[in-house]
C-alpha cells in the first residue's frame, strides 16, 4: 500500500495516478479520467498530452481517447528482468510452448492482483489474443491468479474475499462461497482453470510456483481460445505445465 505521508511531489503523484488508470482500462478519455480521479479536465489534458509527447501514451485520432504507448514496453521488460525468476522460467516456458502450441504467461502476486512479467508465443502465432505483458489483473478471475491465491495464508484469503468481486464476463465467479470452494479444489488438484472468467472466448490453465520455503512466488499459465482449450485437452495441458513448474521450483 502507498504511504501518502511519504509522497513529497504531489504533482508527480497526480501524473502517476493518471497513468495507473490505464492498467485497469483502455482506451480512456479526458472526461473519464477527470471524473474517476476528481481532477480538473485541463490538468488531465495537459498530463495526457505530455505522456503522448513522450510516447508513454498514444491517441486514437477518431475518438480522441488515449491508450498505452511504446515507451511502456522497456519499463515492463526492465521489471521482468529485475526478478530472477523471469530468467529461470523463460527456457521452461519456451519448452511448454513447443509442446502445447499456445501462449504461456509468467506472473507474480501483488496484493490482490497478479502482474504479468513475461509471455512466450508459439513461433507461428499471429497473436490471436491480446498480450497481457506488464498488465495487472485481479487474482479471482484468472487461472494463474487463482492458482496462487489458493495457497495464500487463510487470513489473506479472508481479507481478499471481504472486497467486492466484480464480474468481467458472464462466467466470472463473484459468489464468495463458490470461490472458496474453488480455491479448496485448486489445492486438491494443484492447478486452476479460467473458464472465460477474465476475457470471453479465452480459457487458461494456471499452476503456482513455490520457492524453497514453500511460499508461492509466481505462477505460470497456458492461455488460448476457448475452442482449442477443450475439457478433453485440459488434463494434458495441466500435466505439461505442472512438470515444468516443478523444474522451475528446483532452481529457486
Amino acid at each position: 500500500m502507498i504511504d501518502s505521508s511519504e509522497v513529497k511531489v504531489k504533482s508527480l503523484q497526480k501524473a502517476l495516478e493518471i497513468l495507473n488508470c490505464f492498467a485497469e482500462k483502455q482506451p480512456l478519455g479526458v472526461t473519464e479520467i477527470s471524473e474517476k480521479l476528481g481532477l480538473y479536465k485541463s490538468n488531465v489534458h495537459n498530463i495526457l498530452t505530455t505522456y503522448k509527447a513522450m510516447e508513454y501514451l498514444e491517441q486514437d485520432e477518431e475518438t480522441g481517447k488515449y491508450y498505452l504507448g511504446s515507451s511502456i514496453f522497456p519499463l515492463c521488460r526492465a521489471l521482468g528482468d529485475s526478478f530472477s525468476i523471469t530468467k529461470i522460467a523463460i527456457p521452461y516456458m519456451q519448452e511448454i510452448v513447443k509442446k502445447v502450441d499456445e501462449i504461456v504467461y509468467l506472473a507474480i502476486p501483488h496484493e490482490d492482483e497478479v502482474i504479468y512479467l513475461e509471455a512466450i508465443y508459439p513461433s507461428e502465432s499471429i497473436h490471436p489474443v491480446r498480450s497481457l505483458l506488464g498488465e495487472r489483473a485481479k487474482m479471482y478471475c484468472t487461472s494463474v491468479g487463482k492458482s496462487m491465491m489458493a495457497y495464500l495464508p487463510e487470513d489473506e484469503i479472508e481479507r481478499y474475499l471481504s472486497k467486492e468481486l466484480i464480474a468481467l464476463t458472464d462466467y466470472t465467479i463473484t459468489d464468495k462461497a463458490l470461490l472458496k470452494e474453488e480455491l479448496a479444489e485448486i489445492r486438491r488438484n494443484g492447478y486452476a482453470f479460467d473458464n472465460m472468467e477474465f476475457e470471453f472466448g479465452i480459457k487458461c490453465v494456471g499452476v503456482p510456483i513455490f520457492n524453497r520455503h514453500g511460499v508461492v512466488e509466481a505462477g505460470i499459465s497456458v492461455s488460448g481460445p476457448s475452442l482449442r482449450i477443450e475439457e478433453k485437452r485440459k488434463s494434458g495441458l495441466t500435466d505439461v505445465v505442472k512438470k515444468y513448474a516443478a523444474e522451475i521450483e528446483k532452481r529457486l
